[in-house]
């Protein structure tokens, strides 16, 4: 006879989790019972929002689903936030909220919540588990809910009651991976498609890469020489110093990559989702007329054709495709001189661009980039600060970026700490805004706790930048809502146990960074930079013309 809580985490247990992500509540207290004795570790956070953050970076590095456990109404509805990343983002993830007790339903009772109807949109199944013995089979099909097919988040409630009953069941095994065979036609249709093209252009997205994977891209990138092009924050999943690595289309984009994809007569697209930061709005590829051939290879067949019509639509993993696409050698290539212009635009593009005050973005990224180690983890939120990241830094390695598809604050620093404590001896460090670093800074004590040890770059310029950017845009001079009056990041930084210091001077800061790894703790480096200095591509000044011209 074992309780709820202890079936649950013997579950997990099974299903090889190691690490779960939490902020205690009452609504699941057998559950905390049973981690105890456990060999999972249970990492407490200060916040929901933050613990399902974590989770779906945790997600993003191991390919394994992200485990998060928070309690009953305000908890569920703080966690949400995560859920939408993982959903948007495609990471596995499995949030287990603590429900009120069965007897008590639909009386409104103490932050009762009806969670299928909450997070039906954002989830890709939602449950809840009125019988103790059947734990073991909801938390099965949870395991191949969310590393199926578009891998994606899962939401079980757990009612208190249920969970602190006691019960004699059976467990069940771990989940079985399904192969997943790549036919021989499937690859004839893919290569035939580029040998009828002239200007070709290859993408690859999605989650659950791996090392193998990135080297059988560029080895079929480099068979075919085919320009190579990501989805928004994707940028690690090919060695960017691969002489056909063409950027990444997404928000902030290189114009000159975005008119290329409008331009190309055949779009490959493995691995990846298509949609609207990739074509600035549907703009640059219309889903009702394209312009293009276009093959799509997904391991879910429910995404093709959701927007953009496939030529050649096929269901498989990337892993599965790129491996054999490696072995395949093209008859012939006629398109060299539009891989090498692609190619040096890239390189162009991540030349620094001068922008003003005394710190530069520019240059910091750009130091960043040549100087951290090839496998460190760079983590970000939204704002845009991330722009400059996105420019300037060149990505070696697969699982060394951490960026919400999603677009959502907040999830830099979070994503920063799972990452830390999952690879203590790598430097992790993570970009964020002052708008984007206050929404979720409470988990520096987490990370104080757990011995994690990412470092902070600040980018404070006192004001929510991307929102102000757009406002002087459509409301040029009218500003509303985006100023912002911050704290001493680097002093609040050394009352949670950390280490911090400001850099007034870009000439300073490799030292301050220096300085910030020999540590050991958690550091923050706050950069005081020039409101006028609002993005990579123009001034607040500029910005303003365009948007006072644009109205005249």
């Amino acid at each position: 006879m074992r309780h709820g809580g202890q079936i649950l985490i013997d579950q997990l247990k099974i299903q090889g989790v190691s690490r779960v992500f939490s902020v205690p509540g009452e609504s699941f207290l057998a559950a905390l019972d049973a981690l105890h004795d456990a060999s999972i570790e249970n990492i407490v956070c200060r916040q929901e929002g933050g613990a399902a953050m974590m989770a779906e970076a945790h997600a993003k590095l191991t390919g394994q689903p992200g485990i998060c456990f928070v309690t009953r109404g305000p908890g569920a509805t703080n966690a949400s936030a995560g859920v939408h990343v993982a959903r948007q983002d495609s990471s596995p993830m499995i949030l287990f909220v603590g429900q009120i007790d069965r007897a008590h339903r639909d009386r409104e009772a103490f932050q009762e919540v009806d969670y299928r109807a909450m997070f039906g949109p954002v989830a890709k199944w939602v449950a809840e588990i009125d019988r103790i013995d059947r734990l073991p089979e909801y938390i099965s099909r949870a395991f191949h809910v969310a590393m199926s097919g578009r891998p994606g988040p899962v939401v079980l409630a757990l009612p208190e009651d249920m969970l602190s009953a006691r019960a004699a069941v059976a467990d069940i095994p771990a989940r079985a991976p399904v192969p997943s065979p790549v036919s021989p036609a499937q690859i004839d249709a893919v290569t035939t498609a580029l040998s009828q093209a002239r200007r070709p252009l290859l993408m690859v997205g999605g989650t659950l890469w791996d090392h193998q994977v990135a080297r059988d891209l560029a080895s079929f990138a480099s068979a075919w020489n085919l320009p190579v092009a990501v989805p928004f924050r994707r940028q690690c999943h090919l060695d960017n110093r691969h002489p056909t690595y063409a950027g990444d289309l997404g928000i902030g984009m290189n114009p000159k990559l975005g008119a290329r994809l409008k331009d190309a007569d055949c779009l490959v697209m493995i691995g990846g989702r298509l949609g609207d930061s990739m074509t600035r709005g549907y703009e640059l590829m219309d889903p009702a007329d394209p312009g293009k051939t276009i093959v799509h290879v997904y391991p879910d067949a429910s995404e093709l054709g959701r927007v953009y019509r496939p030529d050649v639509g096929i269901v498989a993993p990337a892993a599965g495709m790129l491996a054999a696409l490696a072995q395949t050698v093209p008859d012939a290539v006629v398109w060299n001189d539009w891989t090498a212009a692609a190619r040096a635009d890239y390189e162009a593009w991540i030349t620094p661009r001068e922008t003003p005050g005394r710190v530069k973005m520019e240059q910091i990224i750009h130091w960043l980039s040549d100087n951290l180690p090839e496998e460190s983890i760079l983590t970000n939120g939204a704002g845009n600060y991330a722009a400059f990241l996105h420019r300037y830094f060149v990505y070696k390695q697969p699982f060394t970026q951490l960026a919400p598809t999603s677009g959502s604050m907040g999830y830099g620093f979070p994503a920063a700490v799972s990452a830390a404590i999952e690879h203590p001896g790598r430097t992790v460090v993570c970009l964020a805004g002052d708008g984007c670093f206050q929404m979720t800074l409470n988990e520096m004590s987490t990370a104080v706790q757990y011995g994690a040890v990412p470092i902070v770059i600040v980018a404070n310029n006192g004001q929510y930048g991307t929102i102000r950017m757009h406002q002087e845009r459509h409301y040029p001079g009218r500003v509303s809502g985006t100023a912002l009056t911050n704290p001493d990041f680097a002093a609040l930084a050394r009352a949670y146990g950390g280490s911090g210091e400001i850099v007034h001077d870009t000439a300073d800061f490799p030292a301050a960074f220096a300085r910030a790894q020999a540590t050991g703790t958690l550091a923050v480096i706050e950069l005081r930079l020039d409101p006028e200095a609002l993005s990579s591509g123009a001034t607040l000044f500029q910005i303003r013309a365009q948007g006072e011209q644009a109205q005249r």
